[in-house]
Order: C-alpha cells, then sequence, then structure tokens
C-alpha cells in the first residue's frame, strides 16, 4: 500500500492528485507546518532525513523528491496514459518540463517568497529600513525580472497545445501545476498577461482527479 507522507500547502498536493489521475489506493498521514516558522515538523525526519515533504512509502520502499516520486509511480503503476510515448518531441518535451518545474522555474519563487517575507519579519528597527531596501532592490531587480522572462517562456510553449508536453495531459502537467499555482500568488501570473498559463489552470482546477486530492489533502494555500 502507498503511503504519502503529506504536508499542508506543499509540493505534496501533486503526489495525490497524480494517485487520484492513476486511481491507485492509498493512505495519506498528514503533518501540520510550525505556525512561526511555515516549516515542516521534526516528525517527518523519521520517513526521510531531510524531514522534507512530498515522501512517500510504498511497502519497503521509500521515495523522496516530486520529480523521482512522480517518475518512480507512472513508471511502476501507469498504463501509458501520463506519458508521451518514448523517441518522440512530446517526450523530449515532458522529460523538459519534469525537470524545468524544480529546477529553473521554482528557484525564482522560493527567492521572492524569502525576500517578501524579509521585509516583513521582525528585527531591530534600525536594521528594517535597510533590510526592506535590499530586499525591495534585489526582488525589482533580479527576482521578478527572471520570473517574468520565465513566464513569458511558459505562456509561448502553450500557444500552439493546451499542455507542455502536446496535445494530451501528461505528468509533466502535474509537476508543473506546483510552481504556476505560485506564481500566481507571488510571481506576477495573470490572466490579463498570460491567458494561456491561466487557461492551463482553470482545465487542472476543474480535473475531477485533483478536486478529489484537494478534499482529501486538506488547506491548499500559498503564499
Amino acid at each position: 500500500m502507498i503511503t504519502v507522507h503529506h504536508l499542508n500547502n506543499s509540493r505534496s498536493q501533486r503526489i495525490l492528485w497524480l494517485l487520484e489521475e492513476l486511481g491507485l489506493p492509498y493512505k495519506i498521514k498528514h503533518y501540520q507546518r510550525d505556525s512561526k516558522t511555515m516549516l515542516a515538523p521534526a516528525s517527518l525526519r523519521a520517513v526521510h532525513p531531510l524531514g522534507k515533504s512530498p515522501v512517500i512509502t510504498d511497502d519497503a520502499i521509500t521515495v523522496a523528491e516530486t520529480g523521482a516520486i512522480i517518475e518512480y509511480l507512472v513508471d511502476r503503476y501507469d498504463d501509458g496514459r501520463l506519458v508521451p510515448v518514448k523517441n518522440t518531441n512530446d517526450f523530449l518535451k515532458y522529460r523538459y518540463f519534469m525537470h524545468y518545474a524544480e529546477g529553473s522555474l521554482m528557484p525564482f519563487l522560493v527567492m521572492k517568497l524569502v525576500f517578501n517575507k524579509i521585509e516583513t519579519s521582525p528585527m531591530p528597527f534600525y536594521a528594517k529600513p535597510i533590510a526592506k531596501k535590499i530586499a525591495q532592490k534585489t526582488s525589482q531587480t533580479f527576482i521578478q525580472p527572471n520570473l517574468d522572462t520565465h513566464l513569458k517562456f511558459l505562456e509561448s510553449e502553450l500557444q500552439n497545445t493546451e499542455w507542455f508536453a502536446g496535445n494530451e495531459f501528461t505528468a509533466a502537467d502535474i509537476q508543473m501545476s506546483f510552481p504556476l499555482e505560485a506564481a500566481t500568488s507571488r510571481g506576477g501570473l495573470s490572466s490579463t498577461h498570460h491567458p494561456k498559463l491561466k487557461a492551463f489552470l482553470d482545465r487542472i482546477h476543474a480535473r475531477p482527479a485533483y478536486q478529489r486530492a484537494l478534499e482529501k489533502g486538506g488547506e491548499f494555500k500559498l503564499g
């Protein structure tokens, strides 16, 4: 039996969604973030030494990292619905976006989150104006311009297809969902400037498997 060690408001929501798309039975073990630090609880280290989510156990097997978990699940349990045929252009795009989501896009979204928190974090009054100015300048001159470049690129990728690896929904779309959800809340993704990306998010939100995963996973709200 597959167990998802699920942290609220985290990447593990994608794993619940994938399992719903695959129609696999699974159990959820819920973990809650610390209300002050927003970090995962130490109890997750009993499952994996890094104490991060997502992580799954499949009988005696433990797998961590979203991309690795997705690949493990589709390799072992998928019947070919969620992965394009190998040695095709769609498969090359599939593999690219499976790595791009966390390797290229998410680092800037994490930086945006961290620098936003610097502006509002408690600190000595004499340091606050300096820290706030540095955080704002870094965001304005480095982080946001890079995010804008990525969102422009992704918008162009959906000009001719509804999905990131061609005309069919794949696991790469599941992998891409989290950074695009985060980009909506803090990265500047908007229906005005990115109508194709917004339509992509609307499509995935309408999928029954996505909705079932939300019901089972609980709160999912990205800051």
